[in-house]
């Protein structure tokens, strides 16, 4: 029981803490603050965020699989 409400708080955690997944790099957040087009920040904040998500699902999905198969 404990583990279960330990892993719901962690996930609730994470849902309620987005903003350091809106961060750019350095170099970006040098070149799109020059720039005056707001849509292409934005393009490049959502890009930067499917480049970072795309390892952990696939990851994910592979250890629920290997789960499934141990099981």
């Amino acid at each position: 029981m404990n583990r279960k409400l330990g892993a719901i708080l962690l996930l609730l955690l994470l849902l309620f803490i987005p903003e350091p997944g809106w961060s750019q790099c350095a170099m970006c957040r040098a070149v799109l603050e020059s720039g005056e087009n707001q849509e292409v920040a934005e393009g490049i904040n959502n890009g930067i965020i499917y480049l970072m998500a795309v390892p952990y699902i696939l990851i994910g999905v592979l250890g629920y699989f290997i789960y499934k198969k141990m099981r």
